[in-house]
């Protein structure tokens, strides 16, 4: 349209707590020659979490100065867990006593809890405010857990909080190899989700596989004994 400029500009209304503007086409003399009502919008800005392998991690730690923030259960803190690091679980122990709560905690114990050594937990609702307590908004952290599923729930979590400078580990800390962080616990840090029965489960396999395979190689080196031993055997 002749003699309109493209230029334009945004004026606010009178009423402090409207939520609308008005969006004004100025032409070259000054004059508004139309108002165009526009709803204003909460607009942010989310930061993209940033997923690392172990050895970029350490850099991240090391040179960047990211703390590292561990959100896995105690259980899995206790075996083995990164020195001087953070620990705010992003689930809790579920100790509540109604009815619905100790049925399922009874089924958990006695299948998962027996068999993997997984504790029965609810979500932190702590969680978010306890880690504002530690830390800023602006803070650089590093978020791990043990198999790669919790730390980005929990980066959502921070995400949403204001958190900008945030970093997990893909896949976790099962992927860690022996040496790459200074570790305090029973164990290393890939073996801290291991326990229950399937533990041991996997070293009686192992004594039962070495025992099949030293009878093997007796009776293929020394058959003439080996058959002395099997009829020295009672008969069924």
């Amino acid at each position: 349209m002749a003699g309109i400029a493209t230029a334009c500009h945004l004026t606010l209304p009178c009423a402090s707590n409207s939520r609308r503007t008005w969006l004004e086409l100025m032409t070259h003399h000054g004059r508004a020659i139309s108002g165009i009502p526009i709803r204003q919008r909460n607009l942010s800005i989310r930061a993209d979490v940033n997923f690392v392998n172990a050895e970029e991690a350490k850099k991240l730690v090391a040179v960047e100065g990211y703390a590292v923030l561990d959100v896995r259960d105690k259980s899995q803190f206790d075996r083995a867990h990164i020195k001087s690091c953070y620990h705010v679980p992003l689930f809790i122990e579920n100790k509540d006593n109604d009815p619905g709560t100790i049925i399922k905690r009874t089924l958990h114990n006695n299948f998962s809890g027996l068999f993997f050594g997984l504790p029965f937990t609810k979500v932190n609702p702590e969680f978010v405010q306890s880690v504002k307590s530690q830390f800023s908004g602006e803070s650089k952290l590093l978020l791990v857990c043990q198999e790669g599923l919790r730390s980005p729930s929990a980066a959502n979590k921070l995400e949403q909080a204001g958190f900008e400078n945030i970093a997990c580990i893909t896949s976790g800390l099962q992927t860690v190899k022996p040496g790459t962080f200074d570790s305090v616990g029973t164990t290393e840090l890939q073996d801290a989700g291991k326990a229950g029965l399937v533990t041991i489960q996997g070293k009686i396999s192992a004594v039962l596989g070495t025992v099949l395979i030293c009878a093997y190689l007796f009776i293929t080196f020394f058959p003439e004994q080996a058959e002395k031993l099997l009829q020295m055997s009672p008969a069924s």
